[in-house]
């Protein structure tokens, strides 16, 4: 720079090198502008699960302790189950005493069957004796024709015939009563067996009561929120305490409506949390909520007033973390986080993709 002044040269320099800093920042500001789509307004999440009794009673043991890891099927709470055993006892009892009227009334079935093949032989004898009385009867009518025969013996061949028809009507009713009998008697036996399965099904009742006695861990991971103490007594759906799967914990980022349409399923994304410093997790977008965070709000947003102004409202986009990561089972549920998404790559669905309209364009039959 001939002809400057030394002291005039010193501000031109630091001139310069702030508008190349400034040049060099806005493009490197623009470059990646272009290249990202990021928030900071992005917290880890993970399905925890709430421990609850299925039967009421006291505790009798806490077989966990707070942030303590748990397997799937772990036994964290016994209830004291005398109550529930000695309904099963019972249960039990009045099962094998249904059981034994049943197999009282198949003996009288069994009885009564003999009894009826008994009666109906005597039928048939009955029938025979009154067709020998009919014979009799005629033999000796001819005879007194012919004075062969005194009418005193014509009689009495006349009363046995009559006895013996009276006894084949005699057998037959009671064959019939017998034959009722047995049909009252599988009536009863129905009734009987119906009472017996259902109090079979109040012992496999009340054996599921005496397991839910112990409660067990639905799902592995962390317990947190223990609010159960021994000599407690607690009800069916009280909380007890929660497991947290660490080890699928993921990232629900919230985007502006006006970022979501870069945004696409199976784009890679940066995640930073706070707890962890400058380290950088792994992850990519799984997917996009069904509607804004505001819909889901205990009390909706209404719009429909006079001094409206418009926000731009958020998304929720839930972004799955790489289980190879190594710190993917130490992100904890809460945590805040910052995303960044590259949005370079383009072909997974999109936000705009998702709707069933979108899926009939795409396959040309739009209406």
């Amino acid at each position: 720079m001939a002809g400057v002044p030394g002291n005039r040269r010193v501000p031109i320099l630091v001139g310069g090198v702030v508008a190349l800093a400034l040049i060099i920042g806005g493009a490197f500001w623009w470059t990646n502008k272009q290249r990202y789509e990021a928030t900071d307004n992005a917290f880890i999440a993970a399905d925890k699960v709430v421990v609850a009794p299925q039967v009421d009673g006291y505790v009798a043991q806490v077989l966990v302790s707070d942030n303590q890891r748990v397997a799937a099927g772990q036994v964290v709470v016994r209830l004291d189950a005398a109550t529930s055993q000695a309904k099963l006892a019972q249960a039990i009892a009045n099962a094998a005493a249904l059981d034994a009227a049943v197999r009282g009334v198949d003996d009288r079935s069994a009885l009564e069957t003999a009894m009826i093949a008994q009666k109906a032989a005597g039928v048939d004898s009955a029938h025979a004796q009154a067709q020998m009385a009919a014979a009799e009867l005629d033999r000796y009518g001819v005879l007194a024709k012919q004075g062969w025969a005194s009418p005193q013996r014509a009689q009495s061949a006349r009363a046995a015939a009559g006895a013996a028809a009276a006894g084949v009507a005699q057998a037959q009713a009671t064959l019939e009563a017998e034959r009722q009998t047995a049909q009252s008697l599988g009536s009863a036996r129905a009734q009987t067996f119906a009472q017996a399965q259902a109090a079979h099904a109040a012992v496999d009742s009340a054996r599921i009561d005496v397991s839910r006695t112990e409660i067990r861990a639905p799902v592995a991971g962390v317990v947190g929120a223990r609010a159960v103490r021994p000599g407690q007594y607690v009800r069916p759906g009280s909380t007890l305490m929660s497991v947290v799967p660490l080890g699928q914990a993921y990232v629900v980022a919230n985007f502006k409506e006006t970022q979501v349409s870069r945004l696409r399923i199976g784009q890679p994304v940066e995640i930073r949390a706070d707890a962890f410093g400058k380290q950088t997790i792994k992850g990519h977008i799984d997917s996009f909520a069904p509607a804004t965070g505001s819909e889901f709000a205990l009390i909706p947003v209404e719009n429909a007033v006079g001094n409206f102004t418009k926000i731009a409202q958020r998304l929720p986009v839930k972004i799955a973390v790489d289980p190879k990561e190594p710190l993917a089972g130490a992100l904890r549920p809460g945590l805040s986080v910052e995303v960044k998404v590259d949005v370079r790559g383009r072909s997974g669905q999109g936000f705009a993709d998702a709707g069933p309209q979108a899926e009939l364009a795409r396959r040309g039959i739009a209406r």
